[in-house]
């Protein structure tokens, strides 16, 4: 197999968008446009990859570092200019080059790899992938000669009104034989209505040089879908995540209304676990087996263990262990690990903390800044009272501790093992195990005092 490079096209700025965020890095399904891109390509096993970079350089490296090499297109002077940028880095090189865009997103390693083979196997110094489009407005088109060989790609601002009217478009992606690209590129003009140098120039200047010329039909138009601006940005998404939503259905997890579920690309979700209407489960999230997500659930970068249920809550960069009931109307909040066989009832918020197994916080109770044991129990209304209003304090609860119900833990205090709380107490001093504390004013009842309250009125 010959050698194979790849040039991501990653410079534009994307003014359709009309946004500060430059064009690539607009998110599909939770991952930069670029990145899905890049993440297919990486696929292919590649000798080496090569990403064009101008507006919003910087952030566009920072998305791909590690994954790619780097060339800056300073002055954006079409897309010939752009692959022209990577010269020093691959004009040297034997081999194919495939060339595709960062705003493709819905773009799969196997239909790259079928063009790759379809180049190689026809020994052609150029393969374009073409689709038919319902509306080609805007998109090169594809001109074939009458025994059906591709003539030349003719951008949709310099069409004749019949060149428009084919349907065959060209969706922007290449393989190219590696120096006849590069030798190419510098003969190409800018004399054209945009006054840029246009990489599908390189196609005719190849043809007339008596070059095969090979043009490999996908029936997927939407796999090819630019993304443009936010009309295309939501289109993209939808597509995507249709996708996503099938493919976990086919490795066995049930999703009710796919229709209303959001998975992220990245999310890992195991067989056997049912996913309600309403949820989004977003960034590196991984969930267990034969768990209950939802209704209505937001679950972003956390481990949730097999067995665990949550409804209609919300938990950030957290681990859930196995068998734990969440919710509902439980926040989570990031940096928490929740032990197996815990319970984080309704209305409960747990910040930077961890919930030890077994334990139960069924109800209206906040754990911020705190180690929980194991089988311990907090009552309703349970605080844990970590600031002063300029400093974090800990609460530390140990195993078999109960706490009833609306009691204040003032930090930094600690619960001894198997301690008991009185209801309604607020504790600012440690409680040893084993104790009962009381920390509240005694009750005082004044016989008869309705009547004298009565009568004053």
């Amino acid at each position: 197999m010959a050698n194979r490079f790849a040039v991501l096209l990653a410079a534009g700025q994307g003014t359709r968008m009309k946004s500060k965020l430059y064009k690539v890095l607009h998110p599909v399904c939770g991952k930069p446009m670029v990145e899905h891109v890049a993440d297919q390509v990486l696929q292919l096993d590649m000798d080496k990859i090569v990403t064009v970079v101008g507006h919003g350089a910087e952030q566009v490296q920072a998305c791909l570092k590690g994954k790619t090499d780097f060339v800056l297109q300073e002055e954006q002077l079409g897309t010939g200019h752009a692959v022209l940028q990577a010269e020093p880095i691959l004009g040297k090189e034997d081999g194919t080059t495939l060339v595709v865009c960062g705003d493709t997103p819905l773009l799969q390693a196997q239909t790259l790899k079928a063009l790759f083979e379809e180049h190689e196997q026809k020994k052609a110094k150029v393969t374009i992938l073409t689709a038919n489009a319902s509306d080609p407005t805007g998109y090169g088109r594809v001109i074939r000669n009458k025994a059906g060989l591709v003539e030349k790609i003719v951008e949709h601002k310099d069409a004749t009104l019949e060149e428009r009217n084919v349907r065959e478009i060209n969706t922007g992606v290449y393989c190219f034989d590696n120096r006849a690209l590069f030798g190419a590129l510098k003969q190409v003009s800018n004399d054209n209505a945009q006054g840029e140098y246009y990489l599908p120039d390189v196609v005719s200047i190849l043809k007339s040089q008596g070059e095969i010329v090979v043009a490999y039909h996908t029936e997927s138009m939407e796999e090819t879908l630019g993304v443009n601006d936010r009309v295309q940005l939501a289109e993209a998404e939808r597509i995507m995540r249709k996708r996503i939503n099938e493919g976990h259905m086919k490795n066995g997890v049930t999703i009710i209304d796919p229709q209303q579920t959001y998975i992220d690309a990245d999310v890992v979700v195991g067989q056997d676990t049912v996913i309600y209407p309403g949820t989004k489960l977003s960034g590196k999230t991984i969930i267990g087996e034969g768990c209950k997500i939802g209704p209505n659930s937001d679950i972003m970068d956390c481990i949730v263990g097999n067995g665990t249920e949550i409804r209609q809550s919300v938990a950030e960069n957290s681990e859930i262990g196995a068998h734990v009931q969440v919710g509902p109307y439980a926040h989570i909040r990031p940096e928490s690990l929740i032990a197996d066989d815990a319970r984080i009832g309704n209305f409960v918020e747990v910040k930077k903390s961890t919930v030890g197994k077994g334990s139960k916080a069924s109800h209206l109770t906040y754990i911020g800044d705190a180690e929980v044991g194991a089988g311990v129990n907090l009552g309703c209304g349970t605080i844990t009272v970590n600031y002063d209003g300029k400093h974090k304090f800990k609460t530390i609860i140990e195993d078999g501790a109960f706490i009833g119900c609306n009691s204040n833990l003032v930090a930094p205090v600690t619960i001894g093992k198997n301690a008991y709380v009185a209801a309604g107490s607020t504790i600012t001093d440690d409680v040893p195990g084993e104790a009962l504390s009381i920390a509240r004013a005694r009750q005082v009842n004044k016989e008869n005092y309705a009547n004298k309250l009565k009568h004053k009125q």
